[in-house]
């Protein structure tokens, strides 16, 4: 698998990239599963990592850090993500901090975790709408300045908050974190993907499948997609899968493969190979518009 500048100012990162957003839904969080798929995406060239505070409360960077420790593989040769914003209280209210204290604490906790002494990117992970973004800025480039963090992004911003975060910061926003499928396109047509773009950036998509929603969602819109993927996918000698993530990468994104599956990534991973003609691109983008 290709690596490709993420932004103008770097880093260098895999076309696809793990992330381990859905682990604490299944159970499985043991250092030998996480070890298991962190050798299967080396193996396919994944080198890319997609960690947050909140993914099992640092227990995920916990067992992701072990393997660092006992050098399964080289931390130089992989590039580490870890986020932090969203927060929940005992009593299961969602909310978002984007204080001074808490990303502070946050970027010390995944640091010991993973068992390193610097993150690839820190993200906030979404906008706290109580923030100085002043404030925000200032934090982050304290964490740039001494060595912990190499560069910044963002997840779920609008081109508006990632606009007002970015006036007052003395370094590049490298990426967006977005959810974009054949499912769900709002971050083509509200304008996110042009201005990742125009920011010299790679836009990142989250649930490239729509939480499986496109392979397995009963719906008419899905069930429709499915179908159009799969005759669109004989083309290409490629199955639905991997017909709707050359869909993505095509766009210039790069997908965040989250399955635990490992049929499915390296569905994903080699989907870094297809390359749909613009006839077949706009056939199903223009099916994904359809309400």
């Amino acid at each position: 698998m290709n690596k490709v500048y993420l932004s103008d100012s770097g880093p260098k990162v895999s076309e696809a990239i793990y992330g381990f957003w859905r682990w604490t839904d299944k159970g499985l969080e043991t250092s030998a599963s996480i070890e298991k798929i962190v050798n299967l995406c080396l193996e396919l060239g994944i080198n890319t990592f997609d960690h947050a505070d909140i993914y099992g409360d640092y227990t995920i960077e916990e067992y992701f850090g072990k393997l660092i420790q006992q050098k399964s593989f080289k931390r130089e040769d992989i590039v580490l993500f870890s986020k932090c914003g969203i927060r929940k209280t005992s009593s299961g209210v969602t909310y978002f901090d984007n204080t001074r204290k808490y990303i502070l604490e946050s970027v010390e906790n995944s640091l010991r975790k993973l068992k390193t002494d610097y993150l690839d990117i820190f993200l906030l992970h979404n906008i706290d709408k109580l923030s100085n973004p002043e404030d925000t800025a200032q934090v982050l480039f304290e964490l740039v300045n001494s060595g912990k963090v190499k560069h910044i992004g963002v997840t779920n911003f609008t081109v508006f908050q990632h606009q007002l975060l970015e006036s007052y910061l003395r370094k590049p926003i490298v990426t967006n974190h977005i959810e974009l499928n054949l499912a769900n396109t709002s971050a083509i047509e509200d304008g996110r993907i042009d201005f990742i773009k125009q920011r010299f950036s790679k836009p990142l998509a989250w649930a490239p499948l729509a939480g499986g929603k496109i392979l397995n969602g009963r719906d008419a819109k899905s069930e429709m997609l499915r179908a159009r993927l799969s005759e669109i996918g004989r083309k290409y000698e490629a199955n639905v899968e991997q017909t709707a993530v050359a869909w993505l990468m095509q766009l210039g994104t790069l997908p965040i493969i989250g399955s635990l599956s490992e049929t499915r990534i390296r569905n994903a991973a080699s989907a870094t190979e297809i390359k749909l003609s613009h006839e077949d691109w706009y056939d199903l983008y223009n099916l994904a518009l359809l309400k």
